[in-house]
């Protein structure tokens, strides 16, 4: 009797932004738009997503990528700690010191944007001393450009030049926000994510614009070409998987 064959599971990954020691959401990650602040801080929410069986958490810190500020450091310190599972995290990580010193406080993976358009070495740096499995790269496109600068900048490279670029510096794994459907629950954009996937050959983590379980099943038929996982805000936080109403009702005894 033959065996049956069961694709693998897309990873789902919650993510933690943090502004001025709060969770907060940033719509298309452009700092002039107004923020909505959730009413959980960010070491609770960590908590939270673990209690609702999250593998992993991507965790960024907006006042590190828009400002250089260090200001959050402690929260995310004390947030690694109260969960047993990995933490990537980026934002404002622009030199190897400050992304030594991540690694220092705990953080399992992290996440590099300006620095794969600015500093090129330090990307090959960064892996050459931590490994591809620990350092990833962040691709924030809109209209076909990568941003950098926590979002702030354009600059002239395409996703498909610097995906292709960043392999031979050794990345493996990139996660590819399309900007313009970040935060607004739209749907994930198939068509960047499958171009990007087939000709750099890297896995993929998609990020922006999940609205719920028919996307996760969009997303899962491109598995085959690298899209392994998808990280996920808004829609989380807002409830949008039936699964979590059951494990809310359990944690809090309502819905939430």
């Amino acid at each position: 009797m033959p065996t049956s064959y069961r694709q693998p599971t897309l990873l789902v990954i919650p993510s933690i932004d943090i502004k001025d020691g709060n969770c907060v959401r940033v719509v298309q990650g452009i700092p002039k738009l107004a923020e909505a602040n959730y009413p959980n801080d960010p070491v609770e929410m960590a908590i939270i997503w673990r209690a609702e069986n999250a593998k992993c958490l991507h965790v960024v810190d907006f006042d590190g990528a828009w400002h250089g500020s260090k200001k959050n450091l402690k929260i995310i310190e004390n947030l690694i700690k109260s969960v047993v599972i990995p933490i990537q995290f980026g934002g404002g990580l622009r030199t190897y010191e400050r992304i030594r010193d991540a690694f220092d406080m705990g953080v399992y993976r992290v996440v590099l944007g300006s620095a794969a358009v600015n500093d090129p070495d330090l990307i090959q740096k960064s892996v050459s001393q931590f490994g591809s499995q620990k350092v990833l790269v962040s691709l924030d496109v809109l209209n076909n450009r990568v941003l950098i600068g926590g979002r702030k900048e354009q600059s002239a490279l395409s996703p498909i030049s610097l995906s292709l670029n960043l392999k031979v510096l050794g990345i493996t794994r990139l996660v590819v926000t399309d900007v313009e459907r970040n935060g607004l629950m739209l749907g994930p954009n198939l068509d960047l994510l499958t171009q990007i996937a087939k000709t750099s050959g890297l896995k993929i983590t998609a990020s922006g614009g999940v609205s719920g379980y028919e996307d996760l099943t969009k997303l899962q038929k491109l598995q085959e070409i690298g899209v392994d996982s998808v990280i996920i805000g808004r829609a989380l936080y807002e409830n949008k998987f039936a699964c979590q109403r059951l494990w809310r009702v359990a944690e809090f005894g309502t819905i939430i």
